[in-house]
């Protein structure tokens, strides 16, 4: 049986562009390290919901992609977060 996400984590527009700016605003190696421990911290309050560890990896690799992508078309336009 299918677990549903009541709130998919790649629906966090918000907080994607929260990351994104702060990833910008750092070197790269800095940039990296802010967000494995910004997904590191969701991992474990989706965990602690009590979301199976299997979706929760599924939600979390959603989101890392969700934000890269984010943060490459930033960069590719030479623009901004917004």
């Amino acid at each position: 049986m299918s677990e549903i996400v009541p709130f998919p984590a790649v629906r966090r527009i918000g907080f994607i562009r929260n990351v994104v700016a702060l990833m910008l605003s750092y070197r790269p190696d800095a940039a990296e390290r802010t967000l494995q421990a910004r997904l590191d911290a969701t991992r474990s309050a989706m965990l602690r919901r009590g979301l199976s560890p299997e979706v929760v990896e599924r939600e979390i690799r959603s989101l890392e992609l969700a934000i890269r992508a984010k943060l490459w078309a930033i960069v590719m336009q030479g623009g901004d977060a917004a």
